[in-house]
C-alpha cells in the first residue's frame, strides 16, 4: 500500500478540486456520545482477524461489515438489514421486503465460527407496524453476534487504514462536509488500496434518516453495509444504496445514531449495546 500521506494527499487534491466552491471549514460540535470502549480486552488493530471492514456473507450475499459493537459481555458486528433481504437489488424499503429471520447465520471474515444475526431494522420495523417514510427508508442495520470462540481477544474495532471511530454523531452533516469509508467488496479482487475512500456529503435526507454522499471511487456493490465516519471521526452511518437520481454514482448512507436508537427503543434485550470506539487514532488526511 502506498503511504499514507501520498494517498491522501491524492484524495484531497481531486476532492478540493472539484468541491472547493461548496466545502465548508465548520467545526463539528463535539457533544457526549453514547459510546464505550468498554473494559473488553480488545486484540491488536495489526493483528486481529475480525475488525470493521471484513466481509461478511449472508445466505451468500456478500457486504462490508461496518462497526464493533458490545453491551460488556458479547461482541456485535454490525452490517446492512439489506444484507439479510429476500427482495430484489431495488427493494429498499425496509418496511415493505422481506429478510431473512432473525438468528441466521452469517460468516466473518476471520472468525472461525458463524455469527448469528440478533437484530435486523427491518424486521424490527415490520413487528412495530411502523408508518414513517423516513424511518422506513433510512433503517437498514443488522448486528451479528460473534461466537464466544472469537471474541474480544480476537476483535478490534479501529476502522482499517483511518482509525476510529472517536463516537457517533448525533448532529448530522452538510453539503460540503468531509466524510471517510471503508469498503471490501469482493469485487475489487483483495486490492485493499481501493478500499479506504474519502468524499464529500451532500447533505442530509430523508429527514436525517440517510446522508448522499460522493466518494473518490464510489461504493459499489458488496461495499454495502460499510462504515462512514465523519470529519471528527464519529461514526456517521452505514452504506445502504447507490444512487441514481438526482445525483448519479453518489451513495447513501443510512444515520448510525437514529438507527442505534430505534434499536434500543423496540429491543429491550439489546438497549445496553453501545458502539464500541476504536483503539486506533483517527487520522483523516496526514
Amino acid at each position: 500500500m502506498k503511504p499514507r500521506k501520498l494517498v491522501c494527499a491524492a484524495l484531497l487534491f481531486l476532492l478540493v478540486g472539484a468541491w472547493a466552491g461548496t466545502a465548508r471549514a465548520d467545526v463539528l460540535s463535539q457533544l457526549p456520545q453514547r459510546a464505550v470502549t468498554a473494559q473488553m480486552a480488545w486484540g491488536p488493530a495489526a493483528s486481529a482477524a475480525i475488525h470493521p471492514g471484513v466481509q461478511t456473507f449472508t445466505n451468500g450475499a456478500q457486504c462490508t461489515a461496518n462497526f464493533i459493537f458490545t453491551n460488556g459481555v458479547d461482541v456485535f458486528i454490525g452490517q446492512a438489514a439489506h444484507c439479510s433481504g429476500t427482495g430484489g437489488q431495488t427493494d429498499t424499503n425496509g418496511c415493505m421486503t422481506g429478510s431473512l429471520p432473525l438468528g441466521t447465520k452469517v460468516q466473518v471474515g476471520g472468525a472461525s465460527q458463524p455469527g448469528t444475526m440478533v437484530y435486523n431494522s427491518w424486521l424490527a420495523m415490520k413487528a412495530a407496524h411502523e408508518k414513517d417514510a423516513n424511518t422506513c427508508a433510512g433503517n437498514d442495520l443488522a448486528l451479528v453476534k460473534l461466537d464466544r470462540a472469537d471474541g474480544p481477544s480476537r476483535v478490534n474495532p479501529s476502522i482499517p487504514f483511518w482509525g476510529g471511530p472517536t463516537g457517533v454523531n448525533t448532529t448530522g452533516t452538510s453539503a460540503g462536509d468531509f466524510i471517510y469509508s471503508y469498503g471490501n467488496s469482493e469485487l475489487r479482487l483483495g486490492l485493499t488500496e481501493l478500499s479506504p475512500k474519502v468524499g464529500l456529503s451532500l447533505g442530509d435526507a430523508n429527514g436525517g434518516w440517510t446522508h448522499n454522499v460522493y466518494t473518490l471511487t464510489p461504493g459499489i456493490p458488496g461495499d454495502s453495509g460499510s462504515a462512514v465516519m465523519d470529519a471528527s471521526g464519529r461514526a456517521l452511518g452505514i452504506l445502504s444504496t447507490i444512487e441514481f437520481t438526482p445525483m448519479p454514482a453518489s451513495n447513501q448512507f443510512g444515520d448510525l445514531g437514529r438507527e442505534l436508537s430505534y434499536m434500543r427503543a423496540h429491543v429491550s434485550a439489546l438497549s445496553s449495546v453501545q458502539l464500541a470506539r476504536g483503539t486506533e487514532a483517527f487520522a483523516p488526511l496526514v
